[in-house]
């Protein structure tokens, strides 16, 4: 899915202009928080991290997108656009969502429905676009990963999973990595887990992160919870490099992304919709894109 407009370039990180609301009293944690924003909006699109910005500091993930529009609203659109040197995922907490690309022989294409997963390598240069298939409440998260040396060039491909085929460890939905004994069907690029985390009301999880995991974010959907600190739909918490666990209880129904990995050791050089670890990589993804347009052209597609 594509919802990655406009260019991260013009994405800046921003401090949150709000009092945090005291929904319970913080429960003890050792791992500290270091950040805290509700990033910058882009119509139903809000830039929670970009590469120039936060995207440094939690490298591999380097970019996150909040997206939501309302039951009958405006949903956001996008036309044909490209990537190269990492991959996205996208999830959907709510709605449906077209999408198309241009993997493989002939590309797919398809609908993502509530709870998909989208992940698109898009290595050496990939296309791809994506909309709300239908006018109801929707809601998702759109990442980007950093990828090693040596996936950054290489062949782009994409995966498509259906609710059911995403693993579960209790609350938590395994969409990359491994976590408690499930493994997700996407492979990782790197040691990383990416989690989304349903709780009813007064639920609490107790997240343990992975051996070297030193990095560890948390991006709230929808919903109220403490982790330690009073956390609402719409922030973004980054946590010191700790191998503590973090304690969450849910205020109210609440669905939240977790980010838990190894620093990625590489620069981040960037270029529209691409990110890679050298200027020559770069100058190679940027030539894949061109002869990707070429083709996309000669079939009226672009």
């Amino acid at each position: 899915m594509a919802l990655s407009e406009p260019a991260f370039t013009d994405a800046a990180f921003v401090a949150p202009a709000f009092a945090a609301p005291a929904f319970a009293a913080p429960i003890p944690s050792q791992r500290a928080i270091l950040h805290r924003t509700r990033g910058s909006g882009h119509g139903t699109i809000t830039r929670l991290v970009s590469p120039a910005d936060l995207g440094q500091v939690l490298k591999p993930f380097i970019f996150l997108d909040r997206f939501e529009s309302p039951a009958g609203g405006e949903p956001p659109r996008f036309g044909m656009h490209p990537h190269s040197g990492i991959a996205t995922l996208t999830y959907l907490i709510h709605g449906q969502a077209a999408y198309e690309d241009t993997t493989g022989e002939h590309g797919a294409r398809g609908t993502l429905p509530t709870g998909g997963v989208e992940w698109m390598m898009a290595g050496g240069g990939v296309w791809h676009t994506g909309a709300p298939a239908n006018h109801e409440h929707v809601l998702g998260f759109q990442l980007w990963v950093a990828m090693p040396p040596a996936l950054e060039l290489a062949t782009a491909y994409s995966i498509y999973l259906g609710p059911q085929d995403v693993p579960r460890a209790g609350p938590a939905r395994v969409l990359l990595g491994t976590y408690a004994g499930q493994t997700s069907p996407i492979p990782a690029p790197s040691e990383l887990t990416y989690l989304a985390v349903h709780l009813k009301a007064a639920e609490t999880w107790r997240f343990d992160p992975p051996a070297g995991h030193s990095v560890a974010w948390v991006a709230v959907g929808e919903g109220a919870l403490t982790a330690p600190a009073a956390v609402r739909g719409g922030d973004l918490l980054v946590f010191d490099a700790s191998a503590h666990p973090v304690h969450f209880v849910a205020q109210t129904d609440t669905v939240f992304m977790l980010g838990s990995g190894e620093v990625h050791p590489h620069d981040l050089l960037t270029g529209p919709y691409s990110v890679h670890t050298s200027a020559e990589t770069l100058r190679h993804g940027q030539a894949g894109i061109r002869d990707r347009a070429q083709l996309l052209r000669q079939q009226g597609r672009l």
